[in-house]
């Protein structure tokens, strides 16, 4: 699947996303959102896929929206649909696909561009990466889950600071104060995000994917219910065949054979 802004490559149960509007730093119009939609369904439904990676093409990751398009009188949508029908639901399908999500972060993540690798489960970046919470540079507060996920990552002060003040956040500081998980050298960038994308692939995939229900109910659960969550959801991970193969691998002194089932 390819088309315009959005490209989509298959390997080895893994789905490569491309954003790719290189020209203008990968930002967004609306038809690489609804593209972008369209290209995660694809993938939750696709059971030869088992594990994701967003990244994009050329310099940037994703510079946020395109202000172009909101500053033209005729393609404006308007905010409300800006959020509604582009941001809102790409971060949704993000959340809700039971399947690992890798944000390979190559390059300038801004705005909703870093808000949508944040919400991703594994968030990984080049030494030269950085980030930046933009929105206050230009009078708007911040979107795309950024004040839901951010401050669970980092901590309420530093992202209500890094969001009032709009500072850029290297690769580096965003490691260390635990924003994403590792930084690859630029060189080796693609490698390393290969390796991590298909170790995670020819993982459990039942038991990531209710690892991901899990830690998104533990966002509004209490004690209580988090408790009784993982009861009902081992209970359905211990049904599994992957599970049945990782027991009689683990007795059998070998390396198991998961299928995602």
């Amino acid at each position: 699947m390819s088309n315009k802004s959005i490209e989509l490559k298959i390997e080895n149960n893994v789905a490569w996303i491309y954003l790719n509007r290189p020209e203008v730093f990968n930002s967004f119009n609306r038809e690489m959102a609804f593209l972008l939609q369209e290209t995660l369904d694809y993938c939750a439904k696709d059971t030869n896929v088992r594990a994701l990676v967003i990244t994009g093409n050329g310099k940037a990751f994703c510079a946020g929206q395109d202000l172009k398009e909101v500053t033209d009188p005729e393609l404006n949508p308007g905010f409300r649909k800006i959020l509604e029908e582009h941001y809102n639901p790409i971060i949704k399908k993000i959340r809700s696909i039971e399947k690992p999500i890798i944000a390979a972060v190559n390059g300038v993540a801004a705005g909703a561009g870093a808000n949508i690798a944040l919400a991703c489960d594994v968030v990984v970046a080049t030494e030269s990466t950085s980030f930046i919470q933009a929105f206050s540079k230009i009078g708007l507060i911040p979107d795309s889950a950024g004040t839901f996920f951010l401050p669970r990552l980092i901590g309420f002060q530093k992202a209500s600071a890094l969001m009032m003040l709009g500072d850029k956040v290297t690769a580096q500081d965003a490691l260390q104060m635990g924003m994403i998980f590792k930084i690859y050298p630029t060189g080796l960038f693609e490698e390393e995000v290969m390796t991590l994308a298909s170790t995670l692939a020819q993982m459990p995939t039942k038991a990531i994917g209710l690892t991901k229900r899990l830690l998104n109910q533990s966002m509004t659960n209490n004690l209580e219910q988090q408790l009784a969550l993982e009861s009902d959801l081992q209970i359905e991970a211990s049904s599994s065949n992957d599970y049945k193969e990782g027991v009689n691998a683990f007795i059998e002194k070998r390396k198991p054979e998961f299928k995602g089932n």
